[in-house]
């Protein structure tokens, strides 16, 4: 189901004249599992980590690894400005639990406020990215590798029961 999903989208002959117009390499673009599942795993990965331009640190990662751009980026996107003060308000909740600190209390949503206490805001927030931006990101990685698989063979159990059922029924007709 999945890999059909992005095998249609593949096809299309706009996005292979935008291919061809601005070179863009091939396996930038690709639809396969192990492609599209790196690009999750590198789009959660930067999308937890509280930092501006994450799409420019998807796109710094490419030269060193093959993984599907858009997808990558895409997923980057689910650190958007309603998701994040929920995300790293848990990420900082997290570092405080891990670091065994309290937390601070009685905070305000001004300036002066945040800039008086950002040394006390920042480590708990980094230490509590951890485990979200490498956990997460690499437990979806591997949902999304056994979906894909477990895809693959119902597709070919599939396609097996339905020669098996032609072949069936082309030897009843046969034998008639």
């Amino acid at each position: 189901m999945i890999r059909q999903i992005f095998k249609t989208k593949q096809s299309n002959s706009k996005i292979k004249a935008f291919i061809h117009k601005y070179k863009i390499p091939r396996e930038y673009l690709s639809i396969n599992r192990k492609s599209i599942s790196r690009g999750v795993l590198i789009g959660l990965f930067w999308g937890f980590i509280p930092m501006p331009m994450q799409m420019l640190a998807v796109l710094s990662v490419t030269p060193f690894v093959k993984f599907n751009v858009p997808i990558a980026i895409s997923m980057v996107w689910l650190s958007n400005p309603i998701t994040m003060p929920f995300m790293y308000y848990m990420e900082y909740q997290t570092g405080n639990f891990l670091l065994g600190n309290e937390g601070l209390e009685n905070i305000e949503l001004t300036l002066s406020w945040f800039s008086n206490n950002w040394d006390k805001i920042l480590t708990p927030l980094y230490i509590g990215t951890i485990p979200y931006s490498l956990g997460v990101s690499t437990l979806i990685y591997l949902f999304i590798n056994r979906l894909w698989i477990n895809s693959v063979k119902r597709e070919k159990h599939s396609r097996k029961k339905r020669f098996f059922k032609v072949k069936a029924t082309s030897l009843e007709h046969s034998n008639n």
